[in-house]
């Protein structure tokens, strides 16, 4: 004899994985909001990970299951736009080149929002001892797009070809970051960043048109 079973309830609570995630991301953002509070208003050796964490409301050792330190914490933000741009590269349809998939992943994810927060952490990490985090993001970004960029392209591609072709985006892109922000420093106005905008897009264009 065959059971039915009830059918779920239309408001049945919420799986605890997903709620279990949910909460470690919004902790995740509120340490790296008050590590970046805490930094938009002083210099980064005059407060510590005891003060990010009470101000983010969790405990130090909670922190340090999160972050190696108050330096990751604020280039994580770098970090999350990145991998935003993956993403989006790798969404991109299989037939277009790497180089027009990277221009269109940079410009999907080129809203006001993602940009400014982008631009912001990377002005106020300009100190050399906080640059080496922004730096090991950006490696991070390039070896993650290497992996992508392997199975887009045909099996017999050199090792050297593809490293080169994802090293020069990711040093262009990073270099056109850095000249948007020695021109405009800590301004993240709409003009601002529409000239960041720009400059990511030249960038690969140059790329795209061999220089």
């Amino acid at each position: 004899m065959s059971i039915s079973l009830p059918s779920p309830e239309p408001n049945a609570p919420q799986d605890p994985l997903s709620r279990r995630e949910l909460n470690k991301a919004a902790t995740h953002e509120a340490i790296a909001s008050a590590a970046l509070n805490f930094l938009r208003n002083q210099e980064m050796n005059s407060f510590t990970v005891d003060d990010v964490a009470a101000a983010a409301g969790v405990s130090r050792r909670t922190f340090f299951n999160y972050f190696s330190s108050v330096e990751a914490a604020v280039t994580s933000y770098t970090q999350r736009y990145l991998d935003t741009v993956i993403t989006e590269f790798k969404a991109r349809p299989a037939q277009e080149s790497i180089l027009e998939a990277a221009q269109a992943a940079l410009s999907a994810v080129g809203n006001t929002a993602d940009l400014a927060i982008l631009a912001e952490t990377v002005s106020l990490t300009q100190d050399p001892h906080l640059e080496r985090f922004q730096l090991q993001a950006w490696d991070e970004c390039t070896t993650k797009i290497a992996d992508v960029a392997r199975d887009r392209l045909p099996p017999d591609t050199s090792e050297l070809y593809i490293l080169a072709l994802v090293g020069a985006i990711m040093g262009s892109c990073r270099a056109a970051v850095q000249i948007w922000c020695q021109e405009f420093g800590a301004d993240t106005s709409e003009p601002s960043l529409a000239k960041l905008r720009k400059h990511l897009d030249a960038t690969i264009s140059l790329l795209r048109n061999g220089f």
